[in-house]
């Protein structure tokens, strides 16, 4: 089913946007596992809806409820189950969308799927909010990657054509530059971020962006060749977000335009270590990690539900018609898509992490 990940590991996500809940399932995890609630509480709240003026109005307070594998703050082997209650819903602001469907949505493409019995509430299972149940999930993955020394990170490279110019050193990513309370590397860039939303905002219009990711501490030798390789898990599942539109791994469409010498990334020895000078290849080869950083950028398109009136159809008449969007949206999802990014690799890569531990008992 497409709402399912993993192959070591087992994700699984389900509820709509304005059902009692939402939720996921993960199999496959190890027992023994510590699990700090605390801190997924604050990975989870940067997720959350309504905690800024510049996010939709919509409030949910986002605490997971623990159904199972989880016992005395440790994994206990079991499938975990979480849920998290939607408590904020206006399901009335959707009434009309399976005849008028918005560009941009979900909602023909669903329409066409599911012969009408889609529920089109908020965006029902194409909803951005499934990805707080993603969050639960890849802010466990990302505590225990941390206890064995992989740090998973992200910030906006750009919004709305406002782009942060820092240069870093990609064989060294500045994680811990991020800036907590808007995620850049540059604060004064922030800034400029955070007004260009509000200019869109009081326009009725919304704008999307870039995020790059940071992974260090992964050890050569993980994943697979081709269909298994690093950059196709991490894709996978980075394109189950929506508004996703394309991502790229280490120099990306860049290294179209450079020559085999420019592009390739000379071996050097640093500390008894096999490492490179440059990371071009965003520390994969041939799908497996080489030790290096692992670097992405994903890009994202605008909102798509705004306030300007747009042309649609009505689906039961036949005819062109005029549509204006009502209902409760961010301007700019990138903010909030930030710690959406990491739950993603995080997810991908504990997998990954498991399959390479299952192959080395089989030696």
């Amino acid at each position: 089913m497409s709402s399912n990940f993993g192959e070591y590991l087992k994700l699984s996500i389900f509820g709509q946007s304005h059902g009692p809940a939402i939720g996921m399932t993960l199999d496959g995890i190890p027992a023994g596992l510590p699990c700090d609630m605390d801190e997924l509480q604050k990975f989870l709240n940067r997720r959350a809806p309504g905690r800024t003026d510049l996010s939709t109005p919509r409030k949910e307070e986002d605490r997971p409820r623990f159904l199972g594998g989880i016992v005395d703050g440790y994994t206990c082997g079991a499938p975990i189950a979480a849920i998290i209650e939607n408590t904020n819903v206006r399901s009335g602001d959707y009434a009309h969308l399976k005849d008028n469907p918005r560009p941009g949505h979900a909602d023909y493409t669903a329409q066409v799927k599911y012969g009408g019995f889609q529920d089109a509430a908020g965006g029902g299972h194409f909803s951005g909010r499934l990805t707080a149940p993603l969050c639960i999930a890849g802010g466990l993955c990302k505590q225990w990657l941390e206890q064995q020394g992989i740090r998973i990170a992200a910030f906006i490279v750009s919004i709305g054509g406002v782009t942060d110019p820092y240069e870093y050193d990609p064989t060294d990513p500045p994680i811990d530059r991020i800036s907590e309370d808007f995620p850049v590397l540059d604060p004064a860039v922030g800034e400029a971020m955070r007004h260009r939303i509000a200019e869109v905002r009081a326009e009725g219009d919304s704008v999307g962006g870039i995020i790059e990711c940071f992974i260090t501490g992964l050890p050569a030798g993980i994943g697979e060749p081709m269909f298994g390789g690093v950059e196709s898990r991490i894709a996978q599942i980075v394109y189950g977000i929506p508004a996703v539109k394309s991502i790229h791994f280490g120099a990306g469409y860049a290294a179209a335009y450079m020559t085999g010498s420019q592009c390739n990334d000379p071996y050097i020895i640093e500390n008894n270590t096999i490492r490179t000078s440059t990371n071009h290849s965003g520390g994969i080869l041939g799908g497996i990690t080489n030790g290096m950083p692992v670097i992405f950028q994903a890009a994202f398109k605008p909102t798509p539900s705004i306030g300007k009136p747009q042309q649609t159809v009505s689906l039961t008449e036949g005819k062109t018609t005029e549509l204006v969007i009502g209902g409760r949206h961010d301007p700019c999802i990138v903010p909030r898509a930030v710690p959406v990014v990491e739950a993603a690799a995080a997810i991908a890569i504990y997998d990954l992490m498991l399959g390479n531990t299952k192959t080395d008992r089989r030696k």
